[in-house]
């Protein structure tokens, strides 16, 4: 029974919409909040605010899957090959792998990993720092729109270790594109691309454990709103910056979950 109030579907919505889309961790979030306020989520709350950011990476980058799936439509039907046909083929092979290992491993480990708050903090930290010292050592000489087929691949392979909170599936995808020397821009833009088969699989996969309701809507609503903001601000921010604040700030959450739970003990 779903017992979510409006109050946590906005506090929760608002969460997803911010770190779902960058390379922090959203199932940390959804995990140690409740952990800490002590709140009862469902696991099917926690897919439908995955529909809010992925609605608002579809918004975002619509004009590209038109392009993407005309493209992987007409290398096939009418063998003429592009960049976005391309890249559409590329994105296909790679989710299927990383959905499918992606999909028995946190079938089998992924919620007694969820419940663990050592285990996501440990996550936290330990991908915080691959992700600096990738990041600030890797070459930015690969676009988007270049990237080739190995690199896409293993950027797809590398999703399926998002099963482990903490992980970050943003966070793992542009650790192992930056590792390639794709650019911050590029391999964020591949992340986002990326993940919208996946959630759209795991939503559909959810979607009979759906308990439509106000604040389930409200959620939804949210995570969607916020998710359009952040990939704005992403995408600005990234023109300068780089990933090193995501870092530090994951090093720093870690470590603040591990005192607590000493703590409580």
């Amino acid at each position: 029974m779903e017992t979510m109030t409006i109050f946590q579907a906005i506090i929760l919505g608002a969460v997803q919409g911010l770190t779902e889309l960058l390379p922090i961790s959203s199932s940390a979030h959804l995990n140690l909040i409740p952990w800490i306020w002590n709140w009862q989520i469902s696991e099917s709350f926690d897919v439908a605010l995955h529909v809010g950011t992925l609605l608002a990476i579809v918004i975002m980058f619509f004009k590209d899957w038109i392009k993407l799936i005309i493209g992987g439509y007409n290398q096939v039907i009418h063998k003429k090959k592009t960049p976005e046909g391309r890249m559409f083929w590329y994105i296909v092979f790679a989710t299927i792998p990383g959905g499918i290992i992606g999909f028995i491993l946190d079938h089998f480990i992924g919620e007694s990993l969820g419940s663990n708050v050592i285990v996501i903090a440990c996550a936290l930290i330990v991908m915080g720092i691959i992700l600096y010292i990738v990041d600030k050592n890797a070459k930015s000489d690969i676009e988007y729109e270049d990237m080739n087929f190995k690199q896409t691949f293993l950027i797809g392979v590398s999703q399926a270790l998002a099963f482990i909170p903490g992980v970050s599936r943003s966070g793992i995808t542009i650790t192992t594109g930056r590792m390639m020397g794709v650019s911050r821009e590029g391999v964020a833009k591949y992340s986002f691309m990326l993940s919208t088969p996946i959630v759209f699989g795991a939503a559909l996969l959810k979607l009979k454990d759906f308990v439509f309701s106000i604040p389930w809507l409200v959620g939804v609503i949210v995570s969607f709103v916020v998710g359009i903001f952040v990939i704005k601000f992403l995408f600005e921010f990234l023109k300068k910056g780089s990933f090193k604040v995501f870092a530090i700030y994951r090093v720093i959450l870690g470590l603040a979950i591990i005192a607590l739970y000493i703590i409580r003990m």
